[in-house]
């Protein structure tokens, strides 16, 4: 993200207020640039518009990525590279390499989904969160409204917040 960001904050005390004020405030042509609660608010995705998740591909990505490469490990490096006679069985016998499948297959895709969470998020080691409120960790619901993103001036931002429901509202640089 950008330095020198602008926003207006508006604190919220209740999560019913909140969910009704991201409903009309946007109703109103206002870009919400994120909204951050101590604990999860059902019908808050829908209220700001986000889309449907595609992690759940990624995650089957990386799992089918994990079954694929174990088993192809295993059937080339005990079938054909170093293929030892174990009892008279097969060189390369799909029963026994089942559990080491799996192991994989799940340990690629929790790696994958950490890497892809950590990319999505936009979270390296050297960046420090932006954080709106303190309290946002706490007791109160936080919207933080982008002045750059909206048409709208700080004053027009800051009645609209308020008259939404805000206890308490804010500007905030960054």
């Amino acid at each position: 993200m950008d330095s020198n960001k602008n926003f207006v904050v508006g604190i919220y005390e209740d999560e019913d207020v909140l969910l009704h004020a991201v409903e009309q405030i946007r109703d109103k042509g206002v870009h919400i640039h994120e909204v951050y609660s101590p604990f999860p608010v059902h019908g808050l995705e829908d209220a700001l518009g986000y889309r449907r998740t595609r992690l759940p591909i990624a995650s089957f990505m990386f799992g089918i990525t994990g079954t694929i490469l174990a088993l192809f490990t295993q059937t080339w490096m005990l079938g054909y590279d170093w293929p030892m006679d174990i009892g008279g069985k097969d060189f390369a016998s799909l029963p026994p390499f089942i559990p080491v499948t799996f192991e994989f297959t799940v340990l690629l895709s929790a790696f994958g989904m950490v890497i892809t969470f950590l990319i999505v998020s936009d979270m390296k080691p050297y960046k420090w969160p932006r954080q709106f409120d303190v309290r946002s960790t706490d007791d109160k619901h936080v919207m933080a409204v982008d002045l750059a993103a909206n048409k709208l001036s700080k004053d027009d931002l800051s009645r609209i917040l308020k008259d939404s429901g805000a206890s308490e509202v804010n500007e905030k640089n960054f």
